[in-house]
C-alpha cells in the first residue's frame, strides 16, 4: 500500500512529538486513513546534533526548498516558526499542490487570510489547530462544531506563561518579578518575555479565533492589548477580597455585527468556571445565540499536546483528500469588519485609588462618575498604614470603554486624587 509522504520542516519540541506520534501509533493511524504515514525528509538547523529521538540520518535536510519542491512529498508539516522565509515556503507548497498543517500562531494571525485564499485558489487544504491553545480543539470546533450557530462572545486564557505566574502571584503571594524568574527557570517564559508578559503572544491567538469566530478578517491592530508587567500582589489581594482572580483574558464581542478584540488583565468572578483555570493551562469560553455557554479546557502547549493537535490535522488532511474534498473548507473571513468605538464598548470596571483623606473628597469624586454618567456599583476603604492617604475601591456597573476614559481624565484634574493606582475590567 503506497504511503501518504510528509515532509517535517522543524524538529524542535513540537516536531519532536509529531515524530513521536507518527511513528509510535502507525497501527491506529493508518486504521483512521487507510494507509501508512511516512515521514520523508524533515528540515533541521544542524544534521550532527544529537537528539532526544532517534532519526534516520538520510531523512534530515539543512535545506527547507529539498522538501518544498520533492514531488513525492504530499503534506507538509509546519513547525519551525518564523514569519517571513516560512511564509514563503508554505506559499510555494501550496502553488505546487502540497496540503499544509501548521502550528504557527504568529504566520496566521499575520497572513492567514492570504495563505487560506492560495489553499482555496489550489484546491489544497491549510489546517492550524495547533497555533491556538496547544491541545484544546478549539479551531475546529469554531469551524465546524458552531457553523449553525452565531457566536457573540470568545473569552479566555490562552498564554499559559502568564497563567502560571498569575496563579503563582495568588495562591503564594509571590511578586511577579520573582514569578517570573521561576518561569524562566522553569522553561515556561523566554529569556526575552516580552510577547507573553506584555499580551503580544495572546493578541496573535484572538485575532485567529475571532476571525473564525465572526468570519470577519480581524487583524493584529485590531486588538487592544495590555499586559501583565504592571499587575500588583496588591491588586491581586484587593479582587480576592471582592470575590475575584485576576487573569489575562482575551476578550471579543460581537453585537450588531460590530466587534471588539482586546487582551487584558481581568478580574474574573470566582464562580466563573475560567476563574479556577490554574498554572500552564488554557480555556476558552465561547458563547453562541443557540448553544449558550460552552468552555474548553485543556494544556495549552508542551511536546505532545500541541503535536497531538498536528496529527490531528493531518489525519483530517488525509481523509479529505481520500474524499476528494480538499481546499473545500477554507474558512476564509466573508462578512466586512466594523470595529465597535469605544463609546460601543461596554464593561464593568475596577478602580483603585490613591487619594487625600480629608473631607470632601469622596464628593468629589462622586460628582465626576455622575457628570459622566457611569453608575459606582461599590465604593471600599481599605485600612491603609500610609497616615498621610487613603486608598478607595470603587466598582461600577456596566460603562462604556469612552466615559471610562473621560471619568479617568477628570481624575486627573483633581489634586485630591493622589494617582489611579489600578484599573481592571470585570468579567462574570
Amino acid at each position: 500500500m503506497k504511503p501518504v509522504k510528509v515532509g517535517l520542516l522543524g524538529l524542535g519540541t513540537v516536531g519532536t512529538g509529531v515524530v513521536r506520534i507518527v511513528e509510535g501509533h502507525q497501527e491506529d493511524l493508518q486504521s483512521q486513513v487507510g494507509s501508512p504515514i511516512a515521514i520523508s525528509k524533515i528540515l533541521v538547523k544542524d544534521r550532527t546534533k544529537s537528539r532526544s529521538i532517534a532519526v534516520d540520518s538520510s531523512k534530515l535536510t539543512e535545506d527547507p526548498w529539498e522538501i518544498v519542491r520533492d514531488p513525492e512529498i504530499d503534506i507538509i508539516i509546519e513547525v519551525m516558526g518564523g514569519i517571513g522565509t516560512t511564509k514563503e515556503y508554505i506559499l510555494e507548497a501550496l502553488e505546487r499542490g502540497k496540503h499544509v498543517v501548521t502550528a504557527n500562531k504568529d504566520l496566521m494571525a499575520l497572513h492567514g487570510q492570504e495563505i487560506l485564499a492560495k489553499a482555496s485558489e489550489k484546491g489544497c487544504d491549510v489546517l492550524y489547530e495547533a497555533s491556538v491553545a496547544g491541545g484544546i480543539p478549539i479551531i475546529r470546533t469554531l469551524i465546524e462544531g458552531f457553523s449553525s450557530d452565531r457566536i457573540t462572545k470568545i473569552m479566555g486564557i490562552v498564554n499559559g506563561t502568564t497563567n502560571y505566574i498569575l496563579t503563582k502571584m495568588s495562591q503564594e503571594g509571590a511578586a511577579y518579578e520573582d514569578v517570573l524568574k521561576e518561569a524562566q527557570a522553569l522553561g515556561y517564559a523566554e529569556s526575552d518575555p516580552t510577547s507573553d508578559v506584555e499580551g503580544l503572544d495572546a493578541a496573535r491567538k484572538m485575532t485567529i479565533l475571532s476571525t473564525l469566530g465572526f468570519r470577519a478578517n480581524v487583524a493584529l491592530e485590531d486588538v487592544d492589548v495590555k499586559g501583565i508587567s504592571s499587575v500588583t500582589q496588591e491588586d491581586i489581594q484587593y479582587a480576592k477580597r471582592l470575590g475575584y482572580e485576576v487573569k489575562l483574558l482575551g476578550i471579543a464581542e460581537r453585537q450588531d455585527d460590530f466587534i471588539s478584540v482586546s487582551v487584558q488583565p481581568t478580574m474574573v468572578k470566582k464562580s466563573h468556571p475560567v476563574a479556577s483555570v490554574n498554572g500552564v493551562f488554557n480555556a476558552v469560553y465561547v458563547h453562541g445565540e443557540a448553544v449558550g455557554e460552552t468552555m474548553f479546557y485543556g494544556p495549552g502547549a508542551g511536546e505532545m499536546p500541541t503535536a497531538t493537535s498536528v496529527v490531528s490535522d493531518l489525519v483530517a488532511v488525509i481523509k479529505n483528500s481520500k474524499l476528494g474534498v480538499n481546499g473545500r473548507q477554507a474558512a476564509l473571513a466573508y462578512k466586512e469588519k466594523k470595529l465597535k468605538s469605544d463609546e460601543q464598548i461596554a464593561a464593568k470596571y475596577f478602580l483603585l485609588l490613591h487619594v487625600e483623606d480629608r473631607a470632601g473628597v469622596l464628593a468629589q469624586i462622586a460628582n465626576v462618575f455622575s457628570r459622566v454618567d457611569v453608575s459606582i456599583e461599590s465604593v471600599m476603604q481599605p485600612a491603609t498604614p500610609d497616615q498621610f492617604g487613603a486608598e478607595l475601591i470603587i466598582t461600577t456597573h456596566n460603562a462604556s470603554k469612552a466615559s471610562l476614559n473621560e471619568v479617568l481624565a477628570e481624575f486627573g484634574k483633581l489634586s485630591a486624587i493622589r494617582t489611579v493606582k489600578s484599573v481592571y475590567r470585570l468579567e462574570g
